[in-house]
């Protein structure tokens, strides 16, 4: 983890979401206005599922068996009617030793989280702590599930002003050599543009356009890849 650590310094989530593409896996992203508490916050860690169900005995079990370094994922269901962190467990999540903290729900107390440092990303604020109990969730621990994905301890959590991108620990080198290469070449891009060198002449647009007249079939992406553009991904 400390290499994939030290490599993240220097990418996004972006490049991993592309990384997925070109590895021909599924982009999980937790849903679109997952956002850091604090601007700029960025994490990196294997997943620590919890499913909350209304008290925080959830958290502090799965704490009891966190690996340090690990990301508390926690689904509460994406509720916009409650909150199901607060400052006493992302301070609790910093002294077990994880790495972040992400929500698919709603925090509270977010001037104390903000001071206590540790990431946090969730669906956004508001008072009210959980509204009621339900009954323990079997599983509860294994997995949790953000929008549409099902999170577990074999997923790696990234997170940035982006957002969050879920990725298997099982491909994550080979994601990160990928998503490397991406930035490479979205930085040469990026240099030949500043210097004078549009990102049509660079890509061979015109000729793109040409060889769709022939081909009607022919996707810029294909074409991208065929002239070792990174654009698209």
């Amino acid at each position: 983890m400390e290499d994939l650590r030290q490599r993240f310094e220097t990418l996004t989530t972006a490049h991993l979401a592309d990384a997925c593409i070109r590895a021909g896996l599924p982009v999980r992203c937790a849903p679109a206005p997952t956002h850091a508490v604090v601007p700029g916050t960025r994490l990196l860690g294997p997943a620590i599922p919890a499913r909350h169900v209304g008290s925080v005995d959830v958290f502090l079990e799965a704490f009891e068996q966190a690996t340090p370094g690990g990301v508390l994922v926690v689904d509460n269901g994406g509720r916009l009617d409650e909150s199901c962190v607060g400052d006493l467990v992302v301070l609790e999540a910093r002294a077990a030793g994880l790495a972040g903290v992400v929500i698919w729900g709603l925090h509270r107390d977010t001037a104390d989280v903000r001071a206590i440092g540790l990431p946090v990303f969730s669906l956004g604020s508001i008072p009210t702590g959980p509204l009621s109990l339900g009954p323990r969730v079997d599983g509860g621990l294994d997995e949790a599930i953000v929008g549409t994905w099902r999170i577990g301890p074999r997923d790696l959590v990234a997170g940035d002003d982006d957002g969050v991108v879920f990725l298997p620990l099982d491909r994550a080198s080979e994601l990160f050599t990928l998503a490397e290469g991406i930035r490479d070449t979205e930085r040469q891009q990026a240099d030949r543009i500043r210097a004078g060198e549009p990102l049509r002449q660079q890509v061979r647009f015109a000729d793109f356009l040409a060889a769709r007249e022939a081909d009607p079939a022919l996707t810029f992406r294909a074409h991208l890849r065929a002239v070792g553009g990174a654009i698209e991904e």
